[in-house]
Parts: structure tokens; C-alpha cells; sequence
């Protein structure tokens, strides 16, 4: 049976730790305020050696997919409220865009 936790965001640049499927990491938002760029991911264990980075939230798919590799155990989607497909505003994070974290 799946687990589905909403990750805690605000509207602005981040950093703080988390653990997930058991495993502390701290996890970096970044807003980049160009054309087609938008909201960046950065995933690093908790002496900050990066494990990954430059991860558009991008709606509509599995951001970890990618990266089975790595054995994070589990999946991480974004959801917008009323339409599926809106891209993460700077203002909408947490509020009209949601991170889940999702374990099978």
C-alpha cells in the first residue's frame, strides 16, 4: 500500500531538512525567474554533499524517475490545484502547487 506525504513549501528559496522512507537528506528550493525556467530541486545528504541537483518541478510526472539509480525508495510528484498541468508559480508553492512524497 502506497504512503502519499505532502513535502512542507512556501512561495520562496528554501533549504531544510527532511527524512524520507527513513533516510535524513536536506532538500533546496530555488525559484529561477527566466523563460521556461521556474522552480529548481537540489537533494543533498545531511552534510550537505549534493545527490542531486537542477531538478525542474515540472507537473504530471515522477521527478525521481530518472534516478531510480540511487535507491531513494520512493517517488516524488507535483500536483497543482485546479489545473493539472500549471507549472509551480513563485507565489503558488505550497499554496496552489503541491510536492508529494509517495512510498510503495
Amino acid at each position: 500500500m502506497a504512503t502519499i506525504s505532502e513535502i512542507p513549501l512556501s512561495g520562496e528559496n528554501q533549504t531544510f531538512p527532511i527524512t524520507l522512507n527513513g533516510t535524513a537528506y536536506r532538500l533546496t528550493f530555488t525559484y529561477r525567474d527566466a523563460d521556461e525556467a521556474g522552480w529548481i530541486m537540489a537533494i543533498a545528504d545531511t552534510d550537505g554533499t549534493t545527490i542531486l541537483s537542477g531538478v525542474p518541478l515540472v507537473t504530471g510526472c515522477d521527478l525521481l524517475a530518472p534516478y531510480a539509480h540511487l535507491g531513494l525508495g520512493g517517488a516524488m510528484l507535483v500536483v497543482s490545484d485546479g489545473e493539472p498541468d500549471a507549472v509551480p508559480t513563485f507565489d503558488g508553492l505550497g499554496s496552489t502547487s503541491h510536492l508529494y512524497w509517495i512510498t510503495a
